[in-house]
């Protein structure tokens, strides 16, 4: 059976998605079989694999109950990869979704047997912890945290744990947290040092080993509709994403 895991932080601009299409490209390069959902309205992750943000279906379907998740999935230009796309009306689901009944357990419904078909699903969060996220960590087994080595990414931090305690507590026990991991890193600068010292101190056992440096390549892929990994293999962040990706999958 496949597992869940759900790349989610409230804080924006943190890289969430740039890591929700890599880490996914990455696992599907290695051969297995996965799938990325893309549940943010901005519709980045969609964009960024080439696939248009008029598609139909897509997760606004699924999510209102109009159609089978499994029917959404489109294939990327990824082998092995395949893409549930977002939508601009997803924006509408934040107001819609607390009006429907078992408005917080849908994406779970919705994904039932895509366990049996993918060994990873991945869910890009919007940047809230709105109804939309609430949906991903009631789905997920596993969250991946992107946290930004910069001072005010810190903030939020607690904010996202006691969230994540809440679900854990009233509908998702088996929900935990896979990882943190340091996004946008200068090690040039005192205060990305001084950030990534901070949070390791406090979360020791929860810190990947791997740091997403920044990088004009990684920067640059999503205009040309494909993952780092693709646009160019041999940068830092390539190599970076493949690492955090082979750390994912050791921690199961």
């Amino acid at each position: 059976m496949g597992t869940v895991y759900a790349i989610a932080n409230q804080k924006g601009g943190v890289g969430k998605t740039t890591t929700a299409v890599n880490v996914a490209a990455c696992v599907a390069d290695a051969g297995y079989a996965t799938l990325l959902v893309d549940l943010d309205p901005q519709c980045n992750a969609t964009v960024g694999l080439q696939v248009a943000k008029d598609q139909e279906p897509n997760v606004y379907d699924v999510l209102s109950g109009d159609v089978p998740l499994t029917e959404a999935a489109v294939e990327t230009l990824v082998p092995g990869l395949s893409l549930v796309p977002s939508s601009p009306d997803l924006a509408g689901a934040n107001v819609e979704l607390p009006r429907m009944p078992g408005s917080e357990t849908r994406l779970r419904d919705a994904l039932g047997d895509v366990r049996d078909r993918y060994l990873f699903t991945i869910l890009d969060c919007p940047p809230s912890l709105g109804p939309l996220t609430v949906n991903a960590l009631v789905a997920a087994d596993r969250v991946i945290v992107p946290v930004q080595t910069e001072y005010f990414a810190l903030e939020g931090l607690a904010g996202l744990l006691d969230t994540l305690s809440l679900i854990q507590r009233e509908l998702n026990p088996r929900l935990t947290v896979a990882g943190m991991v340091l996004t946008m890193h200068d090690g040039r600068t005192r205060l990305a040092q001084d950030v990534e010292r901070e949070v390791r101190e406090h979360f020791p056992d929860l810190v990947f080993d791997s740091v997403i440096p920044r990088n004009v390549r990684v920067g640059e892929a999503p205009s040309y509709g494909v993952p780092v990994i693709r646009h160019d293999p041999r940068c830092s962040g390539s190599v970076a994403y493949l690492k955090l990706a082979k750390e994912v999958a050791a921690r199961g």
